[in-house]
């Protein structure tokens, strides 16, 4: 009886432990691993509070979301000040991010900030604006400067009727995308448009009524001026309020990286004859994952499938660029395809 009785308990606690044991596999299963790492991926933006940088939020959250092992962070200045950048990259080092992705307003001084963070065993990128020089992973592009600056000045000149006089309203001084957009649009100028003259080039921060105010004065001191090119989100609008309130509708014409509800009106008004910008939800996405992708120690292939809507992104070795894809021209027939 006590052998018997002995084997019977033996057979059921074997039992128990392998239903235990299928279970617990189960478990794992379905929720796709037990110890699934989450990831810390953190965005800097030149600026937070703006549209642009708030819509590549929107579209980093949603990646986030779509993967789902990604906590996605998001803090930029309130101004678009190199300084207090800075103090936001210093916190996330601080917090030990896995991930670290900034939009320098200053690529030089960022730069060893940036090799702090690799230091601190922490990945680094950058997208929308790069640091060329720094020791980032990738760089997260939207579109090549040839594409937007081509594509500022052919729809300018179009306008313009192919000559004439017109001037620059740029952003911040040392931004490294804007700069390089204006070096593509002085070049493409000259050799497409010979009877064209860029008359000035300014800078007004990231501030909507500063560019306004250039731009009045670009104006005035230019009677012979025909067009205005505002070189960001603050700087598009901000160009076209100056051409509406000195009544030159028609006159002196206006394109910008402007985001598309911010622009519908001037765009409306014909104030502005055409807003060059991208998808910023999808960039913004794009980052996200890119983030997750260094954070996890994975290769960027030559064509990535990001998701179903980005699935033909691809990647240069040599300078370790992800590439959004074209720029876009936004006008008053398909702005509404937007909502940010």
């Amino acid at each position: 009886m006590r052998s018997r009785l002995a084997l019977v308990i033996a057979v059921a606690t074997t039992a128990a432990l392998a239903v235990s044991g299928c279970t617990k596999k189960n478990d794992d299963s379905a929720s796709g691993s037990g110890d699934k790492k989450t990831y810390k991926v953190a965005f800097v933006p030149k600026l937070q509070g703006v549209p642009y940088f708030e819509a590549m939020n929107a579209g980093g959250k949603a990646a986030a979301a779509a993967l789902g092992n990604v906590e996605w962070l998001y803090q930029g200045p309130t101004q678009a000040d190199a300084a207090a950048q800075a103090d936001i990259v210093r916190s996330y080092i601080q917090q030990k991010v896995d991930a670290l992705i900034v939009a320098p307003n200053d690529p030089d001084s960022m730069a060893p900030l940036l090799q702090q963070a690799k230091d601190a065993g922490i990945h680094v990128a950058t997208a929308d604006t790069d640091a060329p020089t720094s020791v980032r992973e990738v760089f997260v592009n939207q579109a090549t400067a040839e594409g937007i600056g081509q594509g500022l000045t052919d729809s300018l000149l179009k306008a313009m009727g192919g000559k004439g006089k017109y001037a620059i309203v740029s952003c911040g001084q040392t931004a490294e995308n804007l700069n390089s957009w204006i070096k593509v649009q002085q070049a493409y100028t000259k050799e497409k448009y010979p009877d064209t003259t860029i008359v000035d080039v300014v800078y007004a921060g990231e501030d909507q009524a500063k560019a306004t105010q250039m731009a009045t004065d670009l104006m005035n001191a230019h009677p012979d001026l025909t067009g205005l090119v505002g070189e960001c989100t603050s700087s598009a609008p901000g160009v076209a309020q100056a051409v509406k309130d000195a009544g030159k509708i028609g006159k002196v014409f206006t394109v910008g990286l402007g985001t598309p509800q911010a622009m519908k009106p001037y765009l409306t008004d014909k104030s502005s004859s055409a807003a060059i910008l991208w998808d910023v939800e999808n960039l913004g996405y794009l980052t996200a994952w890119a983030g997750a992708q260094i954070a996890e120690g994975k290769q960027f292939q030559a064509t990535n499938k990001v998701s179903d809507k980005l699935s033909g992104i691809t990647y240069d070795a040599s300078s370790k660029m992800l590439l959004l894809g074209p720029a876009l021209q936004i006008t008053d027939q398909n702005v509404d395809q937007f909502n940010y």
